[in-house]
């Protein structure tokens, strides 16, 4: 059902903290592909944004709440509050 980084259990809310690069971060400049063996890459990280969604519907599923924080949004806490507090609340 997928790994989340932080769990909370009694809320039953699922925390993701998603690389820019490593899940596809959506901001131009956050997930550009190496130059090199492009091909390996793209196929590597649609794989993970794949994996992500899966992860995201099973838990949903079992009734979970999914929250999903990008890395470059960790600069802003005040951003990530305002996602956390949505579901705390």
């Amino acid at each position: 059902m997928g790994k989340p980084d932080f769990i909370f259990p009694k809320q039953k809310i699922a925390l993701f903290v998603d690389g820019c690069f490593w899940h596809g971060c959506p901001l131009p400049k956050h997930s550009n592909l190496p130059k090199n063996n492009q091909e390996f890459w793209a196929k590597k990280l649609q794989g993970n944004k794949d994996r992500d969604k899966l992860a995201s519907r099973e838990l949903k599923k079992a009734g979970w709440k999914v929250v999903r924080v990008w890395e470059h949004e960790l600069k802003i806490p005040e951003k990530v509050a305002g996602k956390l507090w949505k579901f705390f609340r």
